[in-house]
Formats: C-alpha cells, structure tokens, sequence
C-alpha cells in the first residue's frame, strides 16, 4: 500500500490530532504543547492528519522525536516521507546531525541511515534535552545520522 499523504509544517490547530496519536502509541507528551506544534510536521491524508515528527532544535544538532503514524497508515511510507522532510527541515536550518531515542523502532531508522550510539556519546546539548533527561528510559536505543547542507 502506498500513501498519498502530504507533509507539510504543524499549526497549533493540528495539536489535539497529534497528542491524540502520540498518547495512543504511549509516546512522550508531558513536555508539549499546543505551541510545541512549531516543531512538528504532519502527514495529511484526505484533511486527516495521519503522521507526524518534530525536530527540536538543540544549538547545531537536532533531536527527532515523536515520529508517530496512525495504525491505519501504517506500511505506507507515512514513516519514512516524515522522516525525509525531516531530515531536509534540519539540513534546511543548518543542523549537523539528527539524534533519536528509541524503543521500538530501531530497524526503522537503520533501514534509513541512522546509526546505534552510546547515548553519552549524542551531543552535550541534545542530552540535556527533556526527552534525554527525564522522559525516555535509559533503555532506549540512541542513534544519530549526520546532515549534510546540499549546494545548488
């Protein structure tokens, strides 16, 4: 099956839609907002959002985060196009790297370049992020891919 979702940036009006996905797949919200939606992209399918991720900006390195799709949606590629313009937000703004915390969804993000590290070694101003601090186990698997600026 393959998607016709579109990714596009969160407005504050998308924000009960994705704590209504992410609270189902028991990911992280206590630390987010309706003015957390800045940082988040969505998948829209037929004006339903069905996907969404948020790259926090953590100095020059990103932290991805609550990548979530709707069951329904799922093995579509809703996942990966997410990621991707994720991946283009941070290139876009500079960021020399995308750092993860994970629990499920490893395989996922090796099939898309990122790499295991050991979470002291993710950088000082992504681990002192509230996602590193407080909410994700220190179970989860770290992992990071490098950005790289595209020229014309």
């Amino acid at each position: 099956m393959h998607s016709t979702a579109r990714v596009r940036p969160a407005i504050e009006a998308d924000w009960p839609r994705i704590q209504k996905l992410l609270s189902a797949d028991k990911l992280p919200t206590s630390d987010l907002s309706a003015t957390s939606a800045r940082d988040f992209l969505v998948a829209e399918d037929t004006s339903a959002v069905v996907g969404a991720v948020a790259v926090e900006r953590h100095r020059d390195h990103g932290l991805l985060r609550s990548l979530v799709v709707d069951p329904a949606s799922r093995q579509s590629g809703v996942g990966q196009a997410l990621v991707v313009a994720a991946e283009a937000v941070a290139c876009r703004d500079g960021l020399a790297s995308l750092t993860l915390l994970t629990q499920t969804a490893a395989p996922f993000f090796r099939a898309l370049g990122y790499r295991d590290i050991a979470r002291a070694d993710a950088p000082a101003s992504v681990q002192a992020s509230h996602e590193f601090t407080h909410l994700c186990p220190g179970s989860s698997i770290c992992m990071t891919k490098t950005m790289t600026t595209r020229t014309a």
